[in-house]
This record gives C-alpha cells, structure tokens and sequence, in this order.
C-alpha cells in the first residue's frame, strides 16, 4: 500500500521564519522514509476544526514549488485543489510547471472547494454548489485539452479560452484525482475524468463505509464504460497515529483491512507540532509494514 503525508497545520516553533527550514527538512524525511506522497491542504484561512482561523496557513502551489527542490522522490500534489480559487488555464499552467520543475513528480487533487469564509474573506466568489461542480467538470476538460496537441479553443458554460496553449507540456502523464465522497456528482466525476479518488477514513468512517464508496464508483466505472481498476483508490485517514512500534503496527493492521475493500493508498496528517519527527517515525514503524499489504483489485 501507498502512503502519503498530508500537512495542514503550519503552526510550528519558530514561527514564520522557521517555516522554510522545518519544511525542507520534512521533504527530506520524506524522501528517506520512503513515503510516495507530500501533500498540502488548498486553504487560506486555517480551518476552524484544526485551529483558529488566524493561524499560518501558507499558499499551496508555492509551497509545493518550495518542496520540489528539497526533495528528490515523493509525488507533489495538493488535497484538492479548490476549483473556484484559479482559473483552470492559469490552474493548468502551474501545475505543469510544478512537474516540469521537479522532474515528473506532480498530481493534481481538484475539488470543488467548500470554506465559504475563506471566500469572502479574501473576496473570491463563492457561487452555489450546483455551478461550482458545473465548473469542476469544465476544468476537467480544459485540464485534459491543455494537456494534449489541441491548442484551440475551448467554449464552455463558465470558461471560455481562445487559445489552450499549454508550454512546456508536463514531462510525466500527470495523475488527476478528484477528491470526495458524494454519489451523485463526485464519483462520477471520477469514474468519467480522473486518475484517482479520495475518500475519508478513519474517525467515523471504516472499511464498511469507504467499501459502500467505492462500490458507487465501480457502478459509475461501468455507466462511463471505464476501467475500475485504473482508478487509484486512495483515502485520507483522520484520526492520530501514535508515534511509537506499538501504535505503528496497529495502524499497519487496521489498513489490511480497508485493503481489504481495494484501498490502494493512504494519506496521513501529522496532527501535533513536529511534522519531521512524525514522518521520520512513519518510516520507522508504518512504510515497511504498509509495503507487505496488497490491496484488493476485485
């Protein structure tokens, strides 16, 4: 099984101006850990469940700019990149060259963005649900126009470009997940555009229920007529891991079971103030567990 590091807090001693450093040295752990993944929330404001609203928060695609020179083989990518907060040919434009900059290494998350405050905050339009996935789809096709030999046009509801113009092209074949869980829309975007999905794990949230998910995502792979098993099932764990032998192989054991239901990664979050101590100790007590457990594929 694949496993990711998910940072959402930046609030660490040294305040900002330790920022830089502590942030290099968790690429490199990450990178002797052998974690495949380094990931960022796409958020300005802190969320209020992790903290006060006024804590750091650092802009993600700068960050991940940032990291692609201090680490050398984890995937970049963001969880999820909020549709309404760049418009998809500039979205496009930054992460090839985020792939281009660290040598094939960047994903794309893309969601359909949630944090109402954060938008009017910083005067972001927040339109309704409904057109925010109506945007989610169209950017889905411009990501997928941008990214091959048409350069022409793209007309749709929300966007309009006169030219997809998109160079230099992203050196490696850039994996799209598409995060949530809902049925309706979510999955089937999915099932219909993306290279990977993500769905929540953890507190509330068991095998049963990220098996119910990615049932829902098979039945829309066959209504798509495309492939289940060329869609990475990742999910996004939410509860503490301990540190420790103990702790590590306990989450190891609870993962055999979410393989179980065809869980193919897992991203975690380094909940307290020492993100280089909690990934040094993922590759001390969880990667090479995690390495003997084979996900399901059927």
């Amino acid at each position: 099984m694949r496993v990711g590091v998910h940072l959402v807090s930046f609030t660490l001693p040294g305040g900002p101006a330790g920022l830089a450093s502590t942030l290099a040295e968790v690429g490199r752990a990450a990178d002797e850990a052998g974690v495949d993944t380094l990931s960022l929330m796409d958020h300005h404001f802190q969320l209020e469940l992790l903290g006060d609203v006024t804590e750091p928060m650092l802009e993600g695609y700068t960050t991940l700019g940032f990291l692609a020179a201090h680490t050398s083989s984890v995937e970049l990518q963001l969880l999820m990149t909020g549709v309404t907060y760049r418009h998809p040919g500039l979205l496009a434009k930054i992460v090839s060259t985020l792939d281009v900059l660290s040598g094939g290494r960047a994903a794309l998350g893309l969601g359909a963005a949630w944090n109402e405050r954060e938008h009017l905050g910083l005067g972001i339009p927040f339109p309704p649900l409904a057109e925010r996935f109506e945007r989610l789809e169209e950017t889905l096709q411009i990501f997928r126009q941008m990214w091959s030999p048409d350069d022409g046009p793209y007309t749709g509801r929300h966007y309009q470009l006169a030219e997809t113009i998109c160079s230099p092209q992203p050196i490696s074949t850039v994996p799209v997940m598409v995060g949530g869980q809902g049925e309706r829309k979510t999955l089937r975007l999915v099932a219909k555009y993306a290279d990977a999905c993500n769905v929540f794990a953890g507190r509330g949230a068991g095998p049963d229920h990220v098996a119910h998910k990615l049932a829902v995502l098979r039945d829309w792979c066959d209504r798509e007529g495309r492939s289940y098993d060329a869609i990475r099932r990742t999910v996004l764990y939410n509860a503490p891991i301990p540190p420790d032998a103990a702790g590590g192989a306990a989450f190891v054991e609870e993962m055999r079971h979410f393989a179980e239901v065809g869980v193919q990664e897992v991203h975690v979050m380094p909940l307290e103030g020492d993100p280089v101590g909690f990934v040094r100790a993922l590759g001390e007590h969880v990667v090479p567990g995690l390495r003997s457990v084979s996900p399901s594929l059927s």
